[in-house]
């Protein structure tokens, strides 16, 4: 027979935990979507700034799908590199974020390159650092801990 306290920490590392963390996981690049479309919906419609960027040569306005889909994109990615890293490394949380930071930093030197005008650039900035931001915070407190 097992006390009140070991059924509980028994349920907490099962499935409770489980499906929490799996939905974390699914929200993290979902709300880094809504996050990045709400920076958009902000800057376009309602302040009127165009955002545009270099896009293999030419320069183009950026419209909310690929602005939608990119965000998502690394959600994904984030949450593929954290499962990779409980596979393959006893602390996977603290090296998951450590390199998800980096990866923002570096992200940043997209829009400064890219931009079209000043205006753009800040606005893609914020949609990087809205989108590193909820991606880092929903996602690292689901890496398994040892």
């Amino acid at each position: 027979m097992t006390s009140r306290s070991e059924a509980a920490h028994a349920s907490e590392n099962t499935a409770p935990a489980g499906g929490g963390r799996l939905l974390r996981r699914v929200l993290a690049g979902v709300g880094a979507a809504v996050a990045a479309l709400a920076v958009w919906a902000v800057a376009v419609p309602i302040a009127g700034i165009e955002v545009a960027g270099d896009r293999a040569g030419t320069v183009g306005p950026i419209g909310p799908v690929s602005i939608g889909a990119s965000a998502l994109m690394m959600g994904l990615a984030g949450w593929a590199l954290l499962a990779v890293l409980e596979r393959l490394t006893r602390r996977p949380g603290p090296i998951w974020t450590s390199v998800a930071a980096a990866v923002l930093l570096l992200s940043l030197a997209g829009p400064v390159v890219s931009a079209a005008d000043t205006a753009s650039m800040v606005v893609l900035l914020g949609m990087h650092l809205v989108v590193g931001v909820v991606v880092i915070l929903v996602l690292a407190p689901t890496a398994r801990r040892p």
